[in-house]
């Protein structure tokens, strides 16, 4: 099976020794997206601006791969702080719907560039 790599200037360029996704078969890898702005390459502000900012990244990333959101399958977020727990299902009901996808939710010390919220996904399309 081979794999195509994704990559689309609406998310943030990598930055490391990463792809922004990976597609082999009709399965998608989303690299952790925290929340930088795309244009700027800077950390948007506030806990829920970050977030929102990790979505419209992973969304960006999906559509580049020939899907969407509704397509995940599975997510894990990352916290630095775990009772910003609640605020994270707050802004996650923004961009998903029933049925949701699994999701794993880990607290951390710190995440790059001192980002508080990071989310990776899994995505099946077809």
């Amino acid at each position: 099976m081979s794999k195509q790599i994704i990559a689309t200037p609406n998310a943030p360029a990598a930055i490391g020794t990463y792809s922004q996704a990976v597609k082999a078969g009709n399965t998608v890898y989303l690299s952790g997206q925290i929340g930088l702005d795309p244009a700027t390459m800077q950390l948007v502000e506030g806990f829920e601006a970050q977030t929102v900012r990790v979505f419209e990244n992973l969304k960006a990333v999906a559509e580049a791969a020939g899907g969407s959101l509704a397509d995940a399958v599975k997510l894990t977020i990352y916290l630095t702080d775990l009772a910003n727990f609640a605020k994270v299902n707050e802004v996650m009901a923004r961009y998903f719907t029933e049925p949701y996808p699994a999701r794993a939710a880990v607290g951390v010390k710190e995440l790059p560039r001192g980002a508080v919220v990071e989310s990776d996904a899994i995505l099946v399309i077809g």
